[in-house]
């Protein structure tokens, strides 16, 4: 394809990638995709999971965020990468932005977050929700439920169970836990879209967060009829959320004056509309046809795939006409938690010594497990994982699961079970693959981005647990190049996303092979891992609930009466 205007070699775009911890901007040159520089701007409050920043205590399987922090990024990282890049602000002709999702926060009708109120600063429900939050499980089975009662047609669509970590389970809950922070919502918003509102003065939604995570189907949300099953006062939520979605690549607008101080680039600068992490990547890599899976590995994976025709996949997380490219299906899928895993395994599982040994040899502790457990052979350490420390997001769907490690001895190593965890995930994703595959959605190529790309160990355990080569994207910020590509898209540089990639993609092809002898091996693993996986996750055993609901319950303020009273001498 050709661009619709000349291409100079010296326009840039600038892609914003807002993550779980931190955000990150690029600046990309639109001819090739070559980074010129990038600044990372760590959130001050991180992820509030125990308390809101006044003390206020916060219950389990809480995910909250501050939107201070993500205009942190938009003052601190954006001036930071331009100033790193040495291009001109004026040289800039786009900016796009990416998302983690579902990421939800309820604000005012002009765009105020709830939280920036004094007298609801100290409301949970006031804040923004992470993708990660599973507190509003219950209203999730309740939504999944409801909708099967009913026969709604959408639901074979997210592979017949909508997730806690979307958008309607979340705004549930805050009807049903704090009716008055409902009642002050003017607004229920994608952190995606707040940020270009933020931007731009101009309030949008993007189509792939309202088809993958708010249950948009050929332009509609689900009837008034049926949110009034799930709760009357809910009829009407959709009047809170916007009725037209913005098509990706699209301008969504273009930088306000006050935005143009916060970033140090021109106002009038055209911004895309907001999209979300894993779909953004896969035209990063190049990829913008069917049958490539791209994988985007980090605290969580999160798998793209485009097809051209359209099936219902059990257990996938969605699949919308038009969500990753104009034209095809995109459909997702999951896995709730991977580098997450690993990173907890680190920081409350590993015996001091590896700590130690890694100082002396100036490694990090995950640097020293991954190279005493690749000199392992697959099978060496004899045991097995599930991956589900963070729930199951594909094919199973189920926040309420939990992990399992089988088959650990006395002789058992903190490297043995590191290599363990990854292979558990690697087991995960090719679940995912046949469950595509057996769905009628062919997977023919494994695209890997994401931070993990660079754990050795990782990848090649990766090519040999699906027996397929990986190709790896070529950029250290997949989604933030992604996001620079739909920019370019937005201001005219390129006429479509395809022709984006075909200039701007960057993926290195079959980086890593296959071992055939690992491959044996793995089958025959990966045989086990499947009956756990199906033991515990399919309702044979439901230990994992039950163990859930104790601890909740447990974890419950305990009546004065009933605290044992000290009995003096």
């Amino acid at each position: 394809m050709t661009s619709t205007r000349p291409l100079p070699p010296d326009t840039y775009t600038v892609g914003i990638d807002f993550g779980s911890e931190s955000g990150r901007a690029v600046v990309v040159r639109t001819r090739d995709g070559h980074t010129l520089a990038e600044a990372v701007t760590p959130y001050r409050h991180l992820v509030m999971d125990q308390a809101l920043p006044d003390g206020t205590p916060l219950g389990r399987e809480w995910a909250l965020q501050h939107p201070q922090d993500y205009l942190d990024v938009l003052q601190q990282a954006v001036p930071e990468a331009l100033k790193l890049s040495g291009v001109q602000p004026g040289e800039v002709v786009g900016v796009g932005i990416d998302f983690t999702a579902c990421t939800v926060l309820p604000t005012l009708a002009d765009g105020t977050p709830l939280c920036f109120l004094p007298d609801l600063a100290a409301r949970p429900h006031a804040w923004v929700k992470l993708w990660k939050h599973h507190a509003a499980q219950p209203q999730a089975d309740r939504i999944n439920a409801v909708a099967a009662e009913r026969g709604e047609p959408w639901l074979a669509r997210y592979g017949n169970r909508v997730s806690s970590e979307w958008l309607f389970a979340k705004a549930l809950q805050v009807l049903e836990e704090d009716p008055g922070i409902w009642a002050r919502t003017e607004r229920f918003i994608e952190a995606a879209d707040w940020v270009v509102w933020q931007l731009t003065g101009t309030e949008t939604r993007n189509a792939c967060t309202a088809g993958y995570k708010a249950m948009v189907q050929d332009g509609r949300y689900p009837s008034r009829e049926y949110f009034a099953a799930l709760n009357p006062d809910f009829r009407d939520v959709t009047d809170l959320l916007g009725q037209t979605f913005a098509p990706l690549g699209a301008c969504a607008g273009s930088l306000t004056a006050q935005a143009a101080r916060w970033t140090g680039l021109p106002e009038g600068t055209p911004v895309a509309v907001a999209n979300v992490d894993a779909h953004v990547t896969a035209p990063a890599a190049g990829v913008t046809g069917p049958g490539q899976l791209v994988a985007i590995m980090g605290t969580s994976t999160c798998h793209v795939l485009i097809g051209d025709t359209l099936a219902d996949v059990p257990g996938m997380c969605g699949v919308v006409d038009g969500g990753i490219v104009p034209g095809a299906y995109g459909y997702e899928a999951g896995q709730s938690g991977v580098g997450d895993i690993f990173a907890w395994f680190v920081r409350h599982a590993v015996p001091a010594e590896y700590t130690a040994q890694a100082e002396r040899e100036g490694l990090s502790v995950h640097a020293l497990l991954e190279r005493e457990a690749a000199r392992q052979s697959p099978g060496q350490h004899g045991l097995i994982a599930l991956d589900w420390w963070n729930g199951n997001r594909s094919v199973l769907v189920d926040a309420n699961l939990s992990g399992v490690v089988v088959g650990m001895t006395l002789a058992t190593r903190a490297p043995d079970l590191y290599r363990a965890l990854i292979e558990a995930t690697a087991f995960g994703t090719r679940v995912i693959v046949e469950n595509f595959e057996a769905n009628g959605v062919p997977v023919h190529e494994l695209v890997i981005a994401g931070g993990l790309k660079r754990n050795r160990l990782l990848m090649q355990i990766y090519a040999d647990v699906t027996g397929r080569p990986l190709s790896v994207l070529d950029a250290e910020q997949g989604p933030a190049l992604g996001s620079a590509m739909h920019a370019a898209v937005a201001a005219g540089i390129y006429p479509d996303i395809h022709a984006a990639a075909t200039a701007m993609g960057r993926v290195t092809r079959a980086a890593y092979l296959p071992v055939p002898e690992h491959v044996a091996v793995y089958d025959r693993l990966y045989a086990e891992y499947v009956t756990l996986h199906d033991y515990f996750g399919r309702g044979l055993n439901d230990v994992m609930k039950r163990l859930k609901s104790l601890a909740h319950a447990a974890g419950q303020p305990t009546p004065a009466a009933q605290v044992p009273q000290q009995v003096s001498a």
